[in-house]
């Protein structure tokens, strides 16, 4: 008789743990063990438990293959998570781990391999794609998130939350009266009469209070705000923006015009030709207003990247002038917040919930239907898929819908969102998703201060570094690489399914070499972590204060820069209504989450052979570099850009 010492762990989230019948069976190249029940005196399975047995065999199994887990009910169905099983083999020191993280839900078996295993089985591809717009990437087959498995759900405490924490927010954001001082220049906008939660981290949103009307400051939103790859740089000026040297030459520094800067690489350019013609949102009846400005800027060598002319349509004419620096203030300020305006649209339609939540349930969708668990490029990608689907599922059906919040405060709410969405989705391209290839096509990569570029840049290096070391280790060619027909099928559900009608994004026809898959899967991590943070967590921060990044404007762009006036800003930005539900979903969205993986960090151990732990070791000492070098480069700053630094990087798309 064989006793093989079996070590059962229980998952640590609320309600994990479980009172059904639970059995085990040792499959082995040369038989199976006794079905086993797991029964020790005192309580099994609860939350967190890490509970110990001996499964006996007649004869020896030989080489483990396998650990079948069996669930049946006992009295009421009670769902249990499986973090892993260990394996003593008899009469050796060999421990196996076989890795689960996974809800056996009702009466279920499910056969678990060992970590280390290559031997693969077709994984069913249950999941199911659905297109849930017309020209956006395709996602999960799912109406709402209560219709997703099990497995890739909000824990309790994570729903909880979520839940709770956005109805607080909004009761906590009381309107009170405003004391307007004619003393002082300060905007006194609606948006000014609310009151910050006593939740809020609000240094940020304050300097930006204090700040946000300064030219430097507009500049510095455009490298380091919450949509930082926007800005590009100006070799020639546009047909449809006229600006001449005369215009500008007041904002040059000593000795040199715009001919002169435009050659030496100084001048950069926002163009939102993205938004023209997008129709406007009607809220509470009455319709908003949209632009699709131009902006020039001038890296100042003594004041740095400032703002130097807009224009607000993309169609010359004299009801759409070209605003100066030199022109009324009030007006300049009113042109300013009109690009911030188009900003909102862009930074939370495009930079953030395409280019990282809906790129990245692509990656997601083809994992989960295409590999297996002990596939190494599922285990790879796993961390980095966590709670995706579900955030998803709740921004479709709460955010962006036809009733969600959008549509409630947001100009581009309703059709203008996916009009916006399709667009972008046309141009979308597989280059521009990496870093070092964005920033080379958009001439930034001399831009001074451009922390965003800079901590980007290392953390792609990072990310890339620790994939194409995980890469090598289970391909040791190509060739192997190839052969593999799992990754090529999750490869041709990616490209053929979820990318659809993108005949110029941009990817291989096949998988051919191992940097191609590093790259691959380099471009979801840095997706689903880096450059979600870049334009997620500082929403709050420069949303907070609504004036500088205005979610809806309610009446239409200026003609005459004469004609403005604090009465015409005032009825343009949104209202106390509006103000309030900006701050409260930019801080629900933009906060830390409380349970928070950063970046690196891999609670669930997926990977058990010792070369693996050895790539993951050296990804934390390179992310430890990156957080060193980051606070350093900080210290003393007054604004300092902290949004990429990695302990504050989450593993994965929760929010």
């Amino acid at each position: 008789m064989e006793v093989y010492n079996v070590t059962v762990a229980t998952g640590t989230s609320e309600y994990s743990g479980t009172n059904n019948y639970i059995f085990v069976t040792l499959v082995g190249e040369k038989g199976e063990s006794e079905r086993t029940i797991l029964d020790n005196p005192g309580l099994d399975f609860c939350r967190g438990a890490v509970d110990q047995y001996k499964v006996t065999s007649p004869s020896p199994l030989g080489s483990l293959l396998l650990v079948r887990l069996e669930k049946q009910r006992y009295w009421v169905e009670d769902n249990w998570f499986c973090r892993y099983v260990t394996v003593e083999l008899p009469g050796e020191d060999t421990v196996l781990t076989f890795p689960c993280y996974r809800w056996l839900i009702g009466d279920t078996k499910v056969e678990i391999r060992e970590g280390t295993g290559t031997a693969m089985s077709a994984r069913q591809p249950t999941l199911q794609w659905v297109t849930w717009a017309p020209g956006i990437p395709k996602c999960i087959d799912a109406k709402t998130e209560a219709d997703l498995p099990q497995d890739v759900r909000f824990d309790n405490e994570k729903r909880s939350d979520f839940e709770h924490s956005f109805r607080c927010c909004l009761a906590d954001l009381r309107p009170v009266s405003c004391l307007i001082s004619t003393a002082h220049v300060q905007l006194s906008t609606e948006a000014s009469r609310v009151n910050y939660s006593p939740c809020m981290c609000v240094f940020v949103s304050e300097y930006c209070m204090e700040h946000w009307k300064e030219d430097w400051f507009f500049g510095y939103q455009c490298m380091n705000g919450s949509n930082p790859r926007m800005i590009k740089r100006c070799k020639k000026l546009p047909e449809n923006f006229p600006v001449t040297p005369n215009m500008v030459q007041s904002s040059m520094a000593p000795r040199t015009d715009l001919d002169k800067e435009l050659k030496a690489g100084n001048i950069y350019l926002l163009d939102y030709v993205i938004m023209d013609g997008v129709p406007a949102n009607t809220i509470k009846g009455k319709l908003q207003h949209i632009a699709a400005p131009l902006c020039l800027l001038y890296q100042h060598p003594d004041e740095g990247l400032i703002p130097i002319a807009i224009q607000l349509g993309q169609i010359p004419s004299l009801d759409t002038p070209i605003f100066l620096p030199k022109d009324p203030p009030l007006a300049w300020l009113l042109a300013k917040m009109w690009v911030r305006h188009s900003e909102f649209q862009v930074f939370q339609v495009l930079s953030h919930l395409l280019r990282t939540h809906l790129v990245v349930e692509v990656f997601c969708v083809a994992t989960l239907r295409q590999l297996p668990a002990v596939h190494p490029i599922y285990k790879l990608l796993a961390p980095h898929l966590r709670y995706t689907l579900e955030i998803n599922c709740r921004g479709r059906t709460q955010l962006i819908s036809a009733n969600g919040i959008f549509k409630r405060v947001v100009s581009t709410g309703g059709d203008g969102l996916l009009i916006l969405a399709q667009r972008e989705y046309k141009v979308l391209t597989y280059r521009s998703l990496q870093p070092h290839n964005d920033f080379t096509d958009r001439g930034v990569s001399q831009l001074p201060k451009y922390f965003y570029r800079e901590h980007s840049l290392m953390l792609w290096e990072a990310i890339h570094g620790f994939v194409s070391g995980m890469v090598n280790l289970y391909y040791p060619s190509d060739r192997d690489m190839q052969e593999d027909l799992e990754i090529q099928a999750w490869f041709r559900d990616i490209s053929e399914e979820g990318f659809t009608e993108l005949p110029n994004f941009g990817l291989p026809s096949k998988l051919n070499t191992r940097e191609e898959l590093s790259t691959l899967l380099s471009v979801a991590i840095f997706s689903s972590t880096s450059q979600h943070a870049a334009t997620n967590n500082g929403q709050f921060d420069w949303c907070a204060w609504v004036p500088n990044t205005p979610c809806t404007m309610r009446r239409p762009p200026p003609t005459d820069k004469d004609a403005v006036t604090m009465e015409m800003i005032m009825a343009t930005l949104p209202d106390i209504s509006q103000s309030c539900i900006q701050m409260a979903i930019t801080w629900h969205l933009g906060r830390a989450q409380p349970d928070a993986i950063p970046l690196g960090t891999y609670t669930e151990e997926h990977f058990t052979e010792g070369k693996a732990q050895e790539q993951i070791d050296k990804f934390r000492r390179e992310l430890k570099k990156i957080e060193d070098h980051i606070l350093k480069q900080n210290e003393g700053l007054e604004l300092q850009y902290l949004f990429l630094l990695p302990s504050r990087i989450e593993n994965s798309i929760t929010i």
